[in-house]
């Protein structure tokens, strides 16, 4: 069973328990359950839902943090006059197989200003993408691997 359903009827248990129907109560009860969870992990053997939030949030960051500095970078290539972009495509080598995460590394590569993952290789081990600057891919597919791949992976598996 899902630890975050199991996370949500012990609070209902809580509440039911302490006979206290309220918002903070049944928050508590929340709180109170996550910790019982964590300290039972290696018995019920799972590393727990609340690291994988850490990891989640973590990834979320990371992702706002990239937006930003690929913003800042693609307005200063569009604003400087005589800049030299050498926009092109490179390939992408995939650690992650399933589905969801190929989607979800996908969206998050074209989410970053300056970057599109435009096809997938039908063996879904290649993503193809266009960069606005691709005069260093090996950077690029560094920056990702290192980047939003991995940070991904803490957070998917």
């Amino acid at each position: 069973m899902n630890l975050f359903v199991v996370n949500i009827v012990l609070a209902l248990v809580w509440v039911i328990v302490t006979a206290t129907f309220s918002l903070t109560n049944l928050a508590f009860g929340f709180v109170l359950a996550a910790m019982v969870l964590f300290l039972i992990r290696e018995q019920i053997g799972t590393g727990g839902y609340l690291t994988r939030g850490v990891k989640v949030f973590q990834l979320l960051a990371f992702l706002i943090a990239e937006i930003a500095v690929s913003a800042v970078k693609v307005a200063g290539a569009v604003l400087r006059p005589g800049h030299e972009l050498k926009p092109g495509v490179f390939s992408y080598r995939l650690m992650v197989d399933r589905d969801f995460e190929i989607a979800c590394l996908a969206n998050l590569i074209g989410l970053t200003p300056g970057s599109l993952v435009f096809d997938i290789s039908e063996d879904r081990t290649t993503l193809y993408i266009h960069a606005l600057d691709c005069s260093d891919p090996d950077a690029e597919r560094r920056r990702i691997a290192q980047g939003f791949e991995r940070r991904l992976l803490e957070a998917l598996r």
